[in-house]
């Protein structure tokens, strides 16, 4: 991890402890994925097992491609998947903070499992869940010792819109763990990462909206494009229609309507994706810093798995910032790390920091010898 000064940094109007136990702690479910290839379900005789969850794939990919101190604050149970997970928790070098569960060797409670093909050309991934009596959703405020996950310092803490739509208490752990990271001294952020099929099943729209209310309070960056803005935060979206997929104006137009309701929330960032194929793709960023907009490189992106892409640009992200870079590198290293992630099986990183510098400052595919 590159020095920084010893008095604490400050980025943008966010101040940011020069050091601490823990560079970044997340809070979310852990899942496994299963997924067969471009072969659709309904035809798959076999599948590849990735061990996932929006929250996690932060704090993996900071740890193993980035290189800083991370954590997971998540519930495990005692099982052959929960030991699968934990496996690929510890190669990933994210050290574990768990609430464990006996599973009753009938129905549970388990380890989600999310159903994701590839698709390919034309044909569109297809998403869907087995989420029935997940551990990750009984977890509960007192269920961790805030106190001692935060006593030796924890510069960042991080938070999404997926755990917080699972149960009614998530939600409130997740506002009860922001309240301590903020009396803690740790930068808060939250992904707004809204998933119609979840929040549907506890009140749709109108009680997502009552829900994030009380977690926006307590956040200082937010992750999430203009539907999430709009659906999870209840702004309507700019009279003005962007001209594609990738103009930023849709997406800044917004987030004036979102200052306005979070006067503290001092980041809003976001990938923006023009999607003419499952394989191919234009990829970009964009970032509303303390008032300014910042707007990534634009590239083509021949993607091989796009699960994570916007797990691993935020990951980019928060480390340009946890490292002093300059706005406008913090989103070239999100913009680089998130499209490198789409060349990789499976939701966490393979890049390396290397890898992700070259393609910041414009590097090619061109072989390395």
């Amino acid at each position: 991890m590159p020095s920084v000064a010893k008095e604490d940094m400050n980025f943008q109007g966010i101040s940011i402890r020069d050091s601490a136990a823990l560079d970044f702690v997340s809070l979310g479910g852990l899942v496994h994925r299963l997924d067969p290839g471009v072969i659709p379900f309904r035809k798959a005789h076999e599948c590849k097992i990735h061990v996932s969850g929006g929250e996690f794939n932060v704090a993996a990919n900071l740890s193993d491609c980035f290189g800083l101190r991370t954590g997971i604050v998540t519930a495990m149970v005692k099982y052959p998947i929960g030991d699968l997970v934990a496996e690929r928790v510890r190669a990933m070098g994210v050290v574990p903070f768990y609430k464990f569960f006996d599973h009753n060797g009938v129905n549970g409670p388990n380890i989600a499992a999310v159903y994701s093909d590839k698709g390919f050309g034309v044909r569109a991934p297809l998403v869907f869940y087995n989420r029935a009596n997940e551990a990750a959703a009984q977890l509960k405020p007192g269920d961790f010792n805030w106190d001692e996950i935060f006593a030796a310092g924890v510069r960042w803490f991080h938070s999404g819109g997926i755990f917080a739509a699972l149960s009614d208490t998530t939600a409130e752990l997740i506002v009860e763990a922001m309240q301590a990271a903020k009396s803690s001294g740790a930068v808060v952020s939250f992904d707004l990462n809204f998933r119609a099929k979840l929040w549907k099943l506890r009140g749709g729209e109108e009680h997502a909206r009552k829900v994030l209310a009380r977690i926006l309070k307590h956040v200082d960056v937010l992750v999430g494009n203009e539907e999430d803005l709009q659906k999870g935060v209840g702004v309507s979206g700019p009279d003005a229609v962007a001209t594609s997929k990738l103009d930023p104006r849709t997406f800044l137009e917004t987030i004036e309507k979102v200052v306005e309701k979070y006067p503290h929330i001092k980041i809003v960032v976001t990938t923006l994706r023009a999607v003419h194929s499952t394989n191919r793709h234009d990829w970009g960023a964009v970032a509303w810093i303390n008032g300014k907009s910042y707007v990534s490189q634009q590239c083509e992106l021949h993607v091989y798995d796009r699960i994570g892409g916007g797990d691993g640009f935020a990951s980019g992200f928060f480390y340009g910032v946890l490292t002093g870079e300059s706005p406008e590198n913090a989103i070239k290293l999100g913009w680089a790390h998130g499209a490198l992630l789409t060349t990789f099986p499976g939701d966490t990183t393979m890049a390396t920091l290397d890898e992700v510098r070259a393609l910041a400052s414009g590097g090619t595919a061109r072989v390395q010898r």
